[in-house]
């Protein structure tokens, strides 16, 4: 499904501004907050606007434990951040400074 508009740097900076938050707060254990920063990752100009609503009634119907969430919600988040960066031009991927770890994450997906 196409994105409804074209990405922008900003929205790359923003969505991995949230993304970084999520990983900070899931490695202090403060799971809730963590997947609340991954979900408003994900929700930047999504390809599929009923994905994470999707993702949340799947993750409901499981017995998952919250840490076990958290880490659904990152695997999300990283996607989509993934996505976004991978649909910048060369010179707007030169705007934002991406995490050097998450660009050898990334190239390895690819």
């Amino acid at each position: 499904m196409p994105r409804q508009e074209t990405v922008t740097v900003e929205q790359v900076r923003e969505a991995q501004e949230f993304f970084k938050n999520g990983m900070d707060l899931h490695k202090d254990k403060s799971f809730k907050e963590a997947i609340e920063a991954f979900k408003a990752c994900a929700a930047i100009n999504p390809e599929d606007d009923n994905h994470l609503s999707e993702l949340t009634r799947k993750l409901k119907s499981g017995s998952f434990k919250l840490d076990q969430e958290g880490i659904a919600y990152m695997g999300c988040a990283a996607v989509h951040l993934n996505g976004l960066v991978n649909e910048l031009t060369d010179e707007q991927k030169d705007e934002v400074p991406i995490e050097k770890s998450l660009l050898e994450a990334f190239s390895a997906w690819d």
